[in-house]
């Protein structure tokens, strides 16, 4: 076993992977950012090192400073957790090819199944069923046309590293193809350095089913079961669980041996995730995650297998002491994704402070996080700020025990999603397990989640929505010898001043004088003037300006894209005007408040 072992990762699923390694009699190291060197992942190491400058994620992506590292450390090892690295071919070879063991699948079999077009070769030589599309980069948006052609409209372009959605652009018109094709080439070379995309038939309301795999290098495959993540808005998981509810004991059946005929074929070591859309009884391979997943959790609540530790086992050396048959799926575990987020602003990032962070506990409800009360949660990482995870021996007691969690998380300085998953507890189709990829997008009443919002988190709404400054003061009183919780509000305090105000993907002012400072303070631009200025209401980066000044733009209209907590935000004008100003530039960083563009 290992000595030393370095997460190259942050967050709670660096904490997740230091937690393993602690029970295995394991030291850890640490790697941070400027931005991250008071994070929970900091915290909880043995031993921790600065590797990049405040508000850079590439921090977390730069080969050469996680090596150095590791060296530094005498680290034995190197974890990669999900995200960033984790995926990346050529950094598993570098690891390779160093002193350290890579805790995670070759970089050989990562090259195979980290590129959709090959693993989708692959999955067809071992007899697994894929969706039908390409088995090739596509080349132009000519390609896609050609798909479009034999399986008809839509169809989807798919980043060949991509994942969690990102990459992903779906087309229903011909006239759609080139700026989709474009937008997921640049989504893909952005989030995993590599362009090419391929091309499949997209499937209209599939359940997403995905298997989890564990191989050792003795020639052991194994699959712990399914999960079910139908649950997505935006291709982004945001409830997972398992086992699915949508399958019946044959489809599982047949879904997990296709998992474990796949990566035998593909000669895969250490833990993966094979993912499946199933449609009318039918299932198709749609990707292979060559690292450890987020929703990992609820196989490990419903198997009782410690997926993680036996990542680094077998990165070790040790063989599976398990069979197939020995995997045995015992009652029902969902995970809860809580995400610094706004539910009723579609679900747009949040930043602020956490000036309460208290998470529930009891009788099946497990915590993974690496925050605390009085932690600030910016803008420069993924939104997911904590996972709850819910066991029970069934479905139905999973979800009353749910309700009981989530009815008792209290979080305050920022939104998330917390009320949203509250609303599903309570929403029949979810309940019942009916639910599709789609509901959420497609079939659910956005003024269902705004509701739940004003029920169970009414500060969100209302602080946002209202031109005054609001206090709120709560009083404890007795009436009668019964105690009382009672919140006042004082409203009419001066309004918040131009680059304070919070809420979704852009807002509006009129009148706009905004100094605005390049990154070593110097005066950039001064804007004065009766235009109507619209502005950044998140911390994030440009990655495209649709517009230039003098265009005309109408209601609707996108002016910029902007990237926010891994997530891509169309910025659009909230009413037609002409471009008086541009501001920004792609690549450029702003913060929430930033003024992007003026209409006159």
């Amino acid at each position: 076993m290992f000595s030393k072992v370095l997460v190259a990762n942050r967050g709670e699923i660096a904490v997740r992977v230091m937690r393993a390694c602690e029970e295995l009699g394991v030291r850890t190291v640490a790697v941070y950012s400027e931005a991250d060197k008071h994070g929970g992942h900091v915290r909880y190491a043995d031993e921790a090192y600065n590797i990049g400058p405040a508000r850079a994620a590439d921090s977390y992506l730069d080969h050469e400073s996680v090596i150095e590292a590791a060296r530094k450390a005498d680290a034995d090892a190197i974890h990669p957790g999900y995200g960033f690295l984790a995926e990346n071919a050529e950094f598993a070879s570098k690891v390779e090819e160093s002193e350290f063991k890579w805790i995670g699948p070759s970089a050989d079999a990562m090259e195979r199944l980290g590129e959709k077009t090959k693993a989708r070769s692959l999955m067809q030589d071992a007899d697994v069923p894929v969706v039908p599309g390409t088995t090739e980069p596509a080349e132009s948006a000519e390609d896609v046309k050609a798909v479009a052609e034999d399986y008809g409209y839509p169809v989807a372009i798919k980043a060949e590293g991509g994942g969690g959605g990102r990459g992903l652009k779906v087309v229903r018109t011909e006239e759609e193809v080139d700026d989709q094709f474009e937008t997921a080439q640049r989504e893909g070379e952005a989030y995993f350095d590599n362009a090419s995309v391929y091309v499949e038939k997209y499937l209209e309301a599939p359940r997403h089913i995905e298997v989890q795999i564990l191989a050792d290098e003795h020639g052991n495959v194994r699959h712990l079961g399914e999960r079910d993540c139908s649950l997505q808005r935006r291709h982004q998981k945001v409830i997972e669980e398992a086992p699915s509810p949508a399958l019946s004991d044959d489809l599982r059946e047949r879904i997990g041996e296709a998992a474990r005929r796949g990566v035998r074929e593909a000669g895969y070591t250490n833990a993966g995730t094979v993912e499946f859309l199933v449609e009318d009884g039918e299932f198709y391979f749609m990707e292979v995650n060559t690292r450890i997943q987020v929703e990992h959790t609820v196989t490990e609540e419903v198997t009782g297998l410690d997926v993680v530790k036996w990542q680094i086992r077998v990165a070790a050396g040790e063989e599976l002491d398990f069979s197939q048959d020995d995997v045995e799926i015992e009652g029902h575990s969902m995970e809860f994704r809580i995400n610094a987020e706004a539910p009723e602003k579609d679900f747009a990032p949040a930043t602020g402070e956490l000036t309460t962070y208290d998470p529930p506990g009891g009788i099946g409800v497990r915590m993974d996080d690496a925050v605390r009360q009085g932690d600030e949660i910016g803008g420069d990482y993924d939104s997911m700020i904590a996972k709850l995870i819910v066991t029970a021996s069934t479905r139905e007691e999973v979800l009353a025990r749910a309700e009981r969690a989530l009815a008792e998380f209290e979080i305050e300085g920022l939104r998330t999603v917390i009320p949203f998953h509250r609303l599903m507890l309570t929403d029949e189709t979810f309940r019942e397990g009916r639910h599709t990829t789609k509901y959420l997008d497609n079939v659910l009443d956005p003024d269902r989640i705004e509701a739940a919002v004003e029920r169970w988190a009414p500060d969100a709404v209302s602080n946002d929505d209202s031109d005054e400054d609001v206090t709120e003061r709560t009083f404890t009183v007795e009436v009668n010898g019964k105690r009382f919780e009672v919140s006042l509000e004082e409203r009419g305090a001066p309004a918040i001043p131009l680059g304070d105000v919070s809420g979704g993907s852009a807002s509006k002012s009129s009148g706009p004088r905004k100094r605005r400072e390049d990154s070593g303070g110097d005066q950039q631009q001064i804007i004065e003037g009766d235009g109507e200025s619209i502005t950044a209401e998140m911390q994030g980066t440009i990655l495209s300006v649709d517009v230039d000044e003098g265009d005309e733009v109408e209601p609707g209209d996108t002016v910029c894209v902007l990237e926010a907590m891994k997530m891509e935000n169309d910025v659009v004008a909230e009413r037609g005007g002409t471009v008086s100003q541009v501001l920004i530039g792609e690549g450029d960083s702003v913060d929430m408040g930033d003024v992007l563009l003026v209409l006159e």
